[in-house]
């Protein structure tokens, strides 16, 4: 159709440039369109072949396409008709292994149940053998109780018999012989009773005593406490020694506006790289050694930037207080304390009691109170709580003993009542309503008493003990003394024929009253008077 159209249009063409140009610019013409419809006839069946080419290749690829799927899906199928013989192959065997399992087990119940009947079968057999037996002894038994029966009517008649006899020869009747054998029973029994009460005391108080110091060696091995001993002056570490000149400042104006401003005397030497802060108030102590850190952190020293600074950490000492007791308990693993528990908790740790570190050794104390506690069966937490605030109101700024101090306050701030009497009652002002208290005074002894926790000379304390010693043997009846526990308790053996009962009371008294007149001595010492009566006597 296209052909037909270009010729008409050639034709055309041609007549109308035949009829202007001439035939033979017509012809060039024509010629001219005949080389381009030719060309244009190859582009199209060019064009053509290539879309055939095309057509070809997409269709062998769709057929290779066609064909992979195929494959895959025949393999697909493969694969699920084989899994599915293995699943059935598998889930038969399982079938069969639990069909054969459990007719083994229905034969195994089958033959235990024959076992059973025939073992009943014997059984009945045996019941019925034991039944004649039985029947036989009976028979026997009731003969033997007649002849009993008459043997015991012939022996009452001879007891009868005697017994009168007896009354003629001794001269009383059978009921008086009767109450005066009760009566040389009873003070025999009276005797030996006592004697065994006597031996069961002795036992219980040698085990309790072994059971105590087991317990108590047990909570002292287990609680490793390092020795810590106050001391009136802070190291405080610097960077390098070129801080020293900053310090010091121009002709020392820095270190005198410092101790001015801190009331804490610093000490500069040779030492490489530290520095000396010197005072007996442990408070002040550690607010110049906040403030020094402060500074050297900061860089800038100068009188101005030191009254700063100092003014600073002494409005957020408080804070660092309540952190230190919140560091504390959470040592000790305890919670529920008030607020203001916690600051005074705080402050223990610039207080000391003896050289010995008020803080540290409630904690230590703590420790010691909850491992007795835990040994004896009770709740070690309560233990802890009641060693932890045992000594609070040494840090009470009011006037009275510091465990009714304490007491007080813990019952102030919500502490229940046997914490509370565990402290009132740890130095004997009152008494004990639990067995708390007794284990917060033992723990508390032993973490006050052991090597190292108290600063004491050895001089001086072996002066204590002479001291102690001394005060007991000046009493009349006095034979032996003994200072021990560390100086916490004397213990004074008497002469029984010199000293009465009321005596020994007095003698007590009297010593303990001139140890708190003329002596001086951390916590308590414990007056033991011992009179001891001993009756011997021989059997032969």
């Amino acid at each position: 159709m296209t052909t037909i159209i270009v010729s008409i249009v050639v034709a055309v063409v041609s007549i109308g440039i035949g009829l202007l140009l001439g035939r033979k610019q017509a012809d060039s013409i024509i010629q001219k369109f005949i080389k381009e419809q030719e060309a244009a006839e190859r582009d199209a069946r060019s064009i053509i072949e290539k879309a055939e080419r095309e057509a070809e290749a997409k269709r062998r690829e769709a057929d290779n396409l066609l064909r992979d799927a195929r494959k895959k899906a025949e393999e697909i199928v493969r694969k699920a008709e084989k899994e599915a013989r293995e699943i059935v192959y598998t889930e038969r065997r399982r079938l069969e292994s639990e069909i054969y399992r459990e007719r083994r087990e229905l034969d195994r119940e089958r033959r235990k149940l024959e076992e059973l009947q025939i073992a009943l079968e014997k059984k009945s057999e045996q019941l019925d053998r034991r039944e004649n037996i039985l029947k036989n002894k009976e028979r026997e038994l009731n003969e033997r109780e007649r002849a009993i029966s008459i043997k015991e009517r012939t022996v009452e008649e001879k007891l009868q018999e005697i017994t009168r006899k007896l009354e003629e020869i001794a001269g009383m009747t059978s009921q008086e012989a009767k109450a005066e054998l009760m009566k040389s029973v009873e003070i025999q029994a009276r005797y030996e009773a006592a004697q065994l009460a006597h031996k069961i005391r002795e036992e219980a108080k040698e085990k309790a005593e072994k059971e105590a110091k087991e317990i108590i060696a047990q909570a002292i091995q287990r609680c490793a406490s390092e020795q810590t001993a106050e001391i009136t002056t802070t190291v405080v570490e610097l960077p390098s020694d070129d801080v020293k000149g900053r310090i010091i400042g121009r002709e020392g104006r820095n270190i005198r506006a410092f101790e001015q401003a801190t009331g804490v005397e610093v000490i500069i030497d040779d030492t490489p790289e530290v520095i000396v802060l010197s005072s007996f108030d442990p408070i002040r102590r550690e607010k110049a050694r906040l403030a020094m850190e402060e500074l050297i952190r900061d860089g800038r020293i100068h009188p101005a930037r030191i009254e700063e600074v100092v003014q600073k950490i002494d409005e957020s000492f408080d804070q660092h207080i309540r952190k230190i007791g919140e560091e504390a308990i959470l040592k000790l693993g305890l919670s529920g304390f008030h607020p203001d528990m916690i600051y005074y908790i705080g402050k223990m740790n610039f207080r000391t009691s003896y050289g010995q570190n008020l803080l540290e050794h409630s904690i230590e104390t703590a420790k010691l109170a909850a491992i007795m506690a835990s040994e004896l069966g009770l709740n070690p937490d309560i233990a802890k709580r009641a060693a932890l605030l045992h000594d609070i109101g040494k840090v009470i700024e009011e006037e009275g003993p510091h465990a009714l101090l304490g007491a007080q306050l813990a019952k102030r701030l919500g502490e229940n009542d046997i914490v509370v009497n565990a402290i009132a009652a740890h130095h004997g002002d009152v008494e004990p309503m639990s067995p708390y208290a007794p284990i917060v005074a033992a723990a508390d002894a032993i973490s006050g008493s052991r090597p190292g926790a108290r600063r004491e000379s050895l001089e001086a304390y072996i002066r204590r003990i002479q001291k102690l010693e001394e005060i007991a043997y000046e009493h009349k009846g006095v034979e032996k003394a003994f200072a021990i526990q560390a100086g916490r308790e004397i213990r004074v053996i008497v002469d029984a024929r010199k000293v009465s009962d009321a005596e020994a009371h007095e003698i007590a008294k009297n010593i303990s009253r001139r140890i708190e007149e003329e002596m001086q001595y951390p916590g308590q010492i414990k007056v033991i008077v011992i009179r001891e009566v001993r009756a011997v006597e021989y059997a032969r």
